[in-house]
């Protein structure tokens, strides 16, 4: 049976991914599990200059997930090429680094220098993190920003490039349609969405950046539900993220459209769920003798019958 997925060039041996920012450099995770059994490592989101990340409290549990401020902490991109990717390599992890630039300007130089390392056929362009004043969000909720974003981009990548979305706007099939039109390879979907603890002790916000990014079991309808609108509109693959706890979960993103998926937050919980889920997958398909993926992606779309006959 298939399992793999093509982006562009890319191969991935299974759709189940870990998603930036949960996993650290692939390392970290490698403690836990054999890190290249997985689909892809997404890495911690990438700067030029090393980054300290947000000052004060940055994570908080909430009751189906966690609110975080991190800031973009990260390692800087010389340290990411001389360091942390030898590892990867060595691993025979897939690896994706997310580029996390401040500028546009910024994005290209990171884009040009890791499309044109050893071992890196994919790039994904954070456009959406909440936690930063430059960059991040701040393209991902604009169109005319995000648009010269990623024509930029996408000119500097000599690989595959895959545009991780915001969920913080009216309409993000209206960016998914617009990353595919420039060129993207396949958008993410979706990063955290805003939200905000307030310290009643102190009777001010708990982070310093005032809002955070909430993940976890608590958005994944609303992320299955961003998947679904978005596989309408484009033809380009989509990475599904958002609250998997189970293989329940991954089973409703990709038959509402996700090609593959990215374990986030559980990564915290139960670092092997990654790896049960690949194997979970293999059992499901063989018990519904199904050829492979393609059989179960989007298959939410192809049941549907008109209205009424809904109970």
């Amino acid at each position: 049976m298939k399992t793999s997925i093509q982006i562009r060039d890319l191969t991935l041996k299974n759709p189940v991914t870990v998603a930036s920012g949960t996993a650290g450099y692939g390392e970290e995770l490698s403690n836990f599990i054999d890190i290249s059994k997985l689909g892809a490592v997404f890495t911690k989101g990438l700067s030029v200059q090393p980054r300290p990340g947000n000052r004060g409290n940055r994570i908080i549990e909430t009751p189906a997930g966690v609110l975080n401020s991190i800031g973009l902490e990260n390692v800087g991109l010389e340290r990411f090429l001389t360091e942390k990717l030898p590892f990867l390599r060595k691993a025979g992890a897939t690896v994706i680094p997310n580029v996390a630039g401040h500028s546009v300007e910024e994005n290209v130089e990171i884009c040009a220098a890791l499309s044109a390392a050893e071992g890196i056929r994919a790039l994904e362009l954070n456009a959406s993190c909440p936690n930063v004043k430059e960059g991040g969000m701040a393209f991902g909720t604009d169109m005319k920003r995000f648009t010269d974003l990623v024509e930029k981009t996408r000119k500097a990548t000599k690989c595959a490039l895959i545009v991780k979305l915001s969920p913080n706007v009216t309409d993000v099939t209206e960016f998914a349609a617009r990353a595919e039109q420039i060129g993207a390879d396949a958008v993410s979907a979706v990063n955290t969405f805003l939200g905000m603890k307030i310290d009643t002790k102190k009777k001010r916000p708990h982070f310093q950046n005032r809002v955070a990014g909430l993940s976890g079991p608590a958005i994944r309808p609303l992320a299955v539900r961003v998947v679904y609108q978005i596989y309408e509109k484009v033809s380009i693959p989509i990475i599904g993220l958002g609250g998997i706890a189970c293989f329940g979960d991954m089973l409703e993103f990709m038959m509402a459209g996700a090609a593959a998926v990215s374990v986030g937050t559980m990564n915290m919980v139960d670092p092997a769920l990654s790896l049960a889920l690949i194997g979970e997958l293999e059992g499901y398909l063989e018990r519904e003798n199904a050829a492979g993926i393609h059989d179960i992606i989007g298959a939410a779309h192809r049941s549907i019958g008109h209205p009424e006959d809904c109970s």
